[in-house]
């Protein structure tokens, strides 16, 4: 089992350094939820709310955003151009580093 090391900084401005598992294909709002950080998350990963919205604020390369993804950050509230949603971020080995900034809700 190898873990990646994720940074979350809460809606307070508080940084979360967190140990994130490559080996059970989990997604950082599931992550974030087993931290216990402030992500709903209402869709359970289907990319059809936008409760899990995050800011990339690394210079992470991640993959292209799917139509889905897209389609629901159009209807969201507090985007920005680097807004991503959590659930459709992978917990990969590429992904080791990276900093995201929770959204406002």
């Amino acid at each position: 089992m190898q873990d990646v090391k994720v940074t979350i900084i809460d809606r307070e401005g508080v940084e979360h350094v967190l140990d994130a598992p490559t080996d059970m294909s989990m997604n950082i709002m599931e992550l974030c939820k087993a931290y216990e950080l402030p992500v709903i998350g209402e869709c359970g990963g289907m990319a059809m709310c936008a409760t899990c919205q995050c800011y990339l604020e690394s210079d992470t390369e991640l993959p292209e955003q799917s139509d889905d993804e897209l389609d629901m950050l159009d209807q969201a509230f507090h985007v920005e151009d680097n807004s991503r949603l959590g659930c459709q971020i992978q917990i990969l080995d590429e992904i080791d580093g990276i900093v995201l900034r929770l959204a406002p809700e």
